[in-house]
């Protein structure tokens, strides 16, 4: 199995297209809706030969903890491995691969919302005790924002060197964006 690290500006249409294949077939679903909201930073692809068999993409988000200042986020989007690659590590190995380039970056914590959390707790994720919140504009006023909760999403962080000390039984909360979901 090859890892590629590749970042979202360099992917060829081609690229894209296979990607997106990929996570809607691995889903089960059309998720072109939402490929068209996320901008990624980078993605990560496991491959057996030219065969796709793993994904796992990065996308910039805004977490706030209570009232804490922002956090530059690593949220993990599209984690998906092949049916028939499951239960084999490519998928841990996406998530590793993922776990050290974040390091590498200037992301304060990474987060994702977890399907099935057994792989992400043994790569050392932990659940978000507190209640979970969108920070939308407040209309008419769009420079104030209103917080809308959120009480059937779980999240997971993964504290990286430069997290601060959380309370994780505070509020999080993340930005909104059109059209995505919001967790």
């Amino acid at each position: 199995m090859e890892i590629e690290v590749v970042a979202a500006s360099r992917l060829s249409h081609d690229g894209r297209a296979e990607i997106h294949r990929f996570c809607d077939e691995a889903y089960g679903e059309d998720l072109s809706q939402l490929f068209a909201v996320y901008a990624p930073d980078f993605h990560v692809l496991a491959r057996e030969g030219p065969r796709l068999v793993s994904h796992a993409m990065v996308v910039t988000r805004w977490l706030q903890a209570g009232t804490a200042p922002l956090m530059r986020t690593a949220y993990v989007e599209m984690v998906a491995t092949a049916p028939d690659r499951r239960g084999r590590g490519a998928g841990r190995t996406v998530m590793e691969t993922l776990a050290a380039r974040v390091l590498k970056g200037d992301y304060r914590i990474a987060a994702l919302c977890p399907a099935d959390t057994r792989m992400y707790e043994y790569l050392g994720w932990e659940y978000w005790q507190g209640p979970l919140y969108v920070r939308q504009p407040e209309w008419p006023d769009a420079a104030k924002e209103q917080l809308t909760a959120m009480p059937a999403e779980r999240a997971m962080i993964l504290r990286l060197p430069n997290t601060p000390d959380l309370d994780l039984s505070a509020p999080l909360s993340v930005e909104w964006r059109p059209g995505g979901e919001p967790w």
